[in-house]
């Protein structure tokens, strides 16, 4: 069990169980005992309570997501930055990630696509307004709930675009796989890298597959600068032409070649949906300087154009035209040559021997497109040079001349390098800490009871041996206490009674600490809630035992009820819920898209009716028993649904239907 679970924040958040782990923090599932619900906090990790560049990325996610106010957008609840623990409360989402989805699905269809990038554009525009750029949308950033909503997440690195100072490091960062080129440069980005991104997400969805892809994260990024992405419908003829446009619009190398906004491109896939067979006309990854060839026929009769006379073919030429003809058939011969020659030399004919300059120590993006050479790029670690320095080369300076243009190899020090987690198992803490960073990796030592292994040898880690890992990792070793001799085992005494429990953690060798909470609860008054050690914990002797107990009110109770749309309706409709006779919320949905409608309805006890009307037409009624055992919710009626062209509602008429139940 890590050091949070079972603990609580502040006296408010307990802290249920670990859900995520990223590269500055760890998530976990809470209970927010004083707003009574659930919620997601994310806790800076340890080692980076010192660094200030992850505290500044830390707070800078809060900030952000602070000033945002949208429902795709993540809500941020609470923020800590003490100088033990740092934190942000958000709001707890109960689905999974885009990436997973995709996975799952392999390709996503169309329509779906379509209605996932609708609400990520929709998140996005609304924070470009609040002048916030994300510059880090992925799948793996973007939460797909039961009902079908997103929620985009993780604005760790994000930026205000009016912001005036920008670091490399700030603007350079981001997924290798969804960034802009413009990220991959190290350039200052905008609003329009993460449109840049929201096409490769799209891209992903419709073929199932990225864009680019290589053995490292270093080749990935050249190529988002450098290579073109293959068409969708080469990998998926079914994608319609106009999706493709959009696609590979949003996805155009120089950002003044997109999208000019988030409203924009969802502009045109509005159109799209309203006329599937529309074409933008885009010119997507043109090659401004094609290679032709020359006397090609086809190209020649396509440079005439209508106004070319063919009578003229036939009239017969004047001795002078003869001459002229000679001299440009001479010309075009010449220029044949020429241009023969000048390939002949650019593939290697003709090119001239050059040394080898020493690229050791220089940045690759520094000297990548300087010099006239194909670069052979091999990632690899060293945490004592700094990201991007190029460590080695093939061939060594001063070791032979090349012809320009020959293939160099260089291995650049990157952190995206995977290492294999090395065999630890048994060794001293200070030979398994050595071991480890030998391999690139960082440790963090965890204390244990391990009656099977002696003191201060390693029982364990996390990620195991033998597991890939990004280099710079850190790995958790677990390191054995020794066996357990002087440790207490905190009893269960949640179910009983105050006074039976306090006799029990006494009688073990253990104190009752004299703090002790009340909350509400279902369980009888004086009843053990929870304890904080957890039972089962080993512990010192004496150590004192917080009792969380019930204080004999009622719990508030959730329940969520699942309202089944219409199928046949592919149009938005306007959903009205009444508790008890009163309007409770209002929404619009497209049953095409959602299947169902949720709706999340508490209380302590007794019973509530729910209404549920769709453009003013009585649908479903609900009976929800809070003090039931099971089967809280039940349908009492069901209404057929017609559409807004076949029945015209008024007030008058949607008054008349609820008047009996207020």
């Amino acid at each position: 069990m890590d050091k949070y679970t079972g603990k609580r924040l502040d006296a408010r958040y307990e802290i249920q169980e670990l859900i995520g782990v990223g590269g500055m923090a760890v998530v976990y599932r809470a209970y927010d005992i004083i707003e009574d619900k659930t919620v997601a906090i994310k806790i800076l990790k340890d080692e980076f309570l010192g660094n200030k560049e992850f505290i500044r990325r830390f707070k800078n996610e809060s900030k952000a997501i602070s000033v945002l106010s949208h429902p795709n957008i993540v809500k941020v609840y609470d923020v800590s930055f003490g100088t033990k623990i740092q934190y942000i409360v958000m709001e707890y989402i109960n689905g999974i990630t885009m990436k997973e989805f995709i996975s799952q699905q392999k390709k996503i269809s169309c329509k779906d696509a379509i209605y996932f990038t609708k609400q990520i554009l929709s998140a996005l525009q609304h924070a470009h307004k609040k002048g916030v750029v994300h510059r880090d949308i992925k799948p793996q950033n973007i939460m797909l709930l039961k009902d079908g909503t997103i929620k985009v997440t993780d604005f760790g690195i994000a930026r205000f675009s009016r912001s005036e100072t920008q670091t490399m490091t700030d603007r350079a960062i981001g997924s290798v796989h969804y960034i802009s080129p413009e990220q991959a440069k190290g350039s200052i980005i905008d609003e329009k890298a993460d449109i840049y991104s929201v096409g490769v997400v799209l891209y992903e969805m419709l073929t199932g597959q990225l864009p680019f892809e290589a053995d490292n994260a270093v080749s990935v990024a050249i190529m988002q600068m450098q290579s073109n992405p293959k068409s969708l419908r080469e990998i998926n003829p079914d994608i319609p032409e106009g999706l493709e446009e959009i696609t590979l619009h949003a996805m155009q190398k120089l950002p003044e070649n997109r999208y000019a906004s988030a409203e924009e491109m969802l502009g045109d896939i509005e159109k799209f949906e309203k006329n599937p067979d529309i074409h933008f006309n885009y010119a997507t990854f043109t090659d401004e300087d094609p290679t032709r060839c020359i006397g090609d026929e086809k190209d020649k009769k396509s440079n005439y154009g209508d106004k070319f006379n063919r009578k003229d073919e036939k009239k017969k030429k004047s001795k002078f035209e003869v001459i002229a003809a000679g001299i440009a058939a001479a010309v075009g011969l010449f220029a044949l040559i020429f241009v023969f020659m000048t390939v002949f030399h650019s593939c290697g004919g003709g090119a001239k021997d050059v040394d080898v300059p020493d690229f050791r120590g220089k940045k690759f993006s520094e000297i990548q497109n300087s010099y006239n050479f194909a670069w052979k790029v091999e990632p690899v670690y060293d945490p004592s040079k700094p990201e991007g320095i190029i460590i080695d080369q093939d061939p060594l300076p001063g070791s032979k001349k090349v012809k320009e243009g020959a293939s160099i190899m260089l291995k650049v020090n990157s952190s995206g390098v995977l290492v294999t987690v090395p065999i630890i198992k048994g060794l001293s803490e200070n030979v398994a800490k050595a071991k480890l960073a030998n391999a690139g990796l960082k440790s963090e030592t965890l204390m244990i009871v391990d009656n099977d292994t002696p003191e201060g040898v390693v029982c364990g880690s996390d990620p195991q041996e033998g597991t890939k890992v990004t280099a710079d990792s850190t790995v958790k070793l677990y390191v054995s206490k020794g066996p357990s001799e002087n440790k207490v085992v905190v009893p269960d005494v949640i179910g009983k009674s105050l006074s039976v429990a306090k006799g029990e953690i006494s009688s073990s060798g253990l104190k009752v600490s004299e703090n002790i909470v009340y909350e509400s609860s279902d369980t009888p008054k004086d009843t053990v809630i929870s304890t904080d050690p957890l039972p089962g914990i080993s512990v010192g002797k004496d150590t004192a035992v917080k009792l969380t107990v019930s204080n004999g009110v009622k719990k508030e109770k959730n329940f969520e009820i699942s309202v089944d749309l219409p199928a046949s309706v592919n149009q938005d409709v306007t959903v009205k819920v009444y508790i008890d006779g009163r309007l409770d919320s209002t929404s619009k949905v497209n049953p095409s898209y959602r299947g169902t409608y949720s709706i999340y309805i508490k209380g302590s006890s007794g019973k509530k009716t729910v209404n549920v009307d769709l453009d003013g037409q009585q649908y479903r009624v609900y009976e929800v028993d809070f003090d039931a055992s099971s089967n809280n919710v039940k349908r009492t009626k069901s209404y057929n649904y017609e559409l807004k062209s076949q029945k015209k509602s008024s007030t008058t008429d949607e008054a008349k239907i609820y008047s009996s139940s207020v």
